[in-house]
């Protein structure tokens, strides 16, 4: 694959995006960048959503980790599909009935400021710190498997990238990424179903026969009854639900898309399709990890994880798919990087300057301050990328995906203690919320740490996030009464 090659790609990508989001953000206004005016179609957004949901960490990790784990991820599957029904069930029906355009306003209005910034502020910090690191693996895995031999610095390929989402989000906001998300995940699709077909053909074998062939070499095993595993069968499956109802239905990024729908039933139908069709484009990526490893095999290849797809793209693919292969990449990360700086934009105008309730600001200085925030949110990851490329440390960057993941908890906690209980906070107390928030990762990192002595050969996994937000429950329950 030659360099000019992959430059024109690029660059037609880029003039359709661009294309896209001057469609669509003439006489765009703060309405339109926060909830699209509440004028997106719903099938629109759910087919967007699949690629918001996924990232270009997902599209390279999931067929790796099949040689190892083979298809437990549906374990976690099952309990994403209970969660996508509970947030459409029982959480969108909340925001349509509050009229909301952050979600956290909900938190203000039944647990007051305290919990209203506690929640906004836990977002912010959890994409902010998730958004920039998958961004640096995924510019990282350009680097390694091309920009380098093409003496592109890491530096250049990361500002170009930021100022492409920043040229093609920085007017129309959701109402762009409502269609520039849906064409990317049909980018990032199409990349999956051609190197499929290709190893299909290269393998000689139809679907049907691979699948066998795929169980005869022990990669389609689903089951772990390991009870003390970190992928033992229930852990993986309650902490499905719960990463569902935190992670999409207590996160501005992705409501704010669904909450751009006009209508209630519209926005339920959204989301139950893109339960439906996120189930099938995962079983895509585990069939597609399948035969990766079946044809590493086959091939000599010793290499696994993360570095499978890459490799067998790069070593083995035509240039014609190795360029669908790039992108399929930039289309996974584009939609998790853009819905990131928009949703930030959004809740830092919304619940830290406080716009719902200021009336000293006119449109004009609004739209004056939304566009600083963006490009000052930009420039943040810009920096925390840099850095990140500075420590270049994989564990570091496990790290702090597992601590984006801790910010979740405390959201889960104030949202189901809203939800679940009659009880009220006093005007008096209600200034600890901040406190007990802060306190429940505090003690789940402790118990993370110490978990050997405490629990013996039992260590914890994705449940992590279920024990963060009981205990920020449980904090609540002892600084709040009964409502009269």
């Amino acid at each position: 694959m030659s360099a000019i090659s992959l430059f024109i790609l690029l660059l037609l990508y880029f003039a359709v995006l661009m294309g896209v989001a001057w469609q669509t953000a003439r006489h765009a206004s703060n309405q339109s960048f926060f909830i699209g005016n509440k004028r997106s179609h719903w099938l629109l957004v759910a087919v967007g959503m699949v690629g918001t949901t996924l990232s270009g960490v997902t599209f390279v990790s999931v067929p790796g980790m099949v040689g190892r784990e083979g298809y437990a991820y549906l374990q976690v599957m099952a309990g994403y599909i209970v969660g996508y029904v509970l947030v459409a069930g029982v959480l969108l029906p909340l925001y349509y009935r509050m009229q909301l355009t952050s979600i956290y306003e909900y938190l203000a209005q039944r647990l007051g400021q305290g919990a209203y910034l506690s929640g906004a502020s836990c977002f912010i910090v959890a994409r902010t710190l998730s958004g920039s690191a998958r961004l640096y693996l995924v510019v990282n895995i350009l680097q390694a498997t091309l920009l380098d031999r093409l003496q592109v610095p890491f530096w250049l390929t990361t500002v170009v990238i930021l100022l492409m989402i920043l040229l093609y989000t920085y007017q129309g906001g959701v109402r762009t990424l409502v269609w520039t998300d849906t064409l990317q995940t049909l980018g990032m699709l199409l990349a999956v179903a051609a190197c499929v077909y290709w190893l299909l053909g290269q393998l000689d074998l139809d679907v049907a026969a691979a699948w066998t062939a795929q169980q005869r070499a022990g990669l389609t095993h689903v089951l772990n009854l390991q009870w003390d595993s970190p992928g033992y069968f229930w852990k993986q499956f309650l902490a499905g639900i719960f990463i569902v109802l935190a992670m999409t239905g207590m996160d501005q990024e992705i409501m704010q898309k669904n909450i751009s729908v006009p209508t209630l039933r519209d926005a339920q139908k959204n989301m139950l399709v893109l339960t439906i069709v996120l189930s099938a484009v995962l079983l895509l990526f585990m069939f597609l990890g399948g035969m990766l490893t079946l044809y590493a095999r086959n091939a000599g290849m010793e290499v696994s994880g993360d570095k499978l797809f890459p490799a067998v793209v790069m070593q083995h693919m035509p240039a014609a798919l190795q360029l669908l292969f790039f992108l399929g990449l930039v289309s996974a990360l584009f939609p998790s990087a853009d819905g990131a700086m928009t949703a930030l934009t959004a809740s830092f105008c919304l619940d830290i300057l406080g716009w719902q309730h200021r009336t000293d600001l006119s449109e004009a200085d609004k739209l004056r301050q939304r566009h600083w925030v963006h490009l000052g949110f930009c420039a943040l990851f810009l920096a925390l990328v840099l850095l990140f490329r500075w420590i270049d440390n994989a564990s570091m960057i496990g790290l702090i995906l597992k601590l984006t993941g801790y910010t979740y908890g405390p959201i889960l906690g104030l949202f189901a203690f809203g939800l679940l209980t009659r009880r009220t906070l006093r005007h008096g107390v209600r200034r600890l919320v901040p406190l007990v928030a802060l306190a429940g990762p505090v003690l789940c990192y402790l118990l993370e740490l110490n978990q050997a002595a405490l629990f013996g050969s039992y260590r914890m996994g994705l449940e992590l996030l279920i024990v963060n937000g009981l205990l920020v429950f449980a904090g609540l329950w002892l600084i709040s009464r009964p409502q009269r």
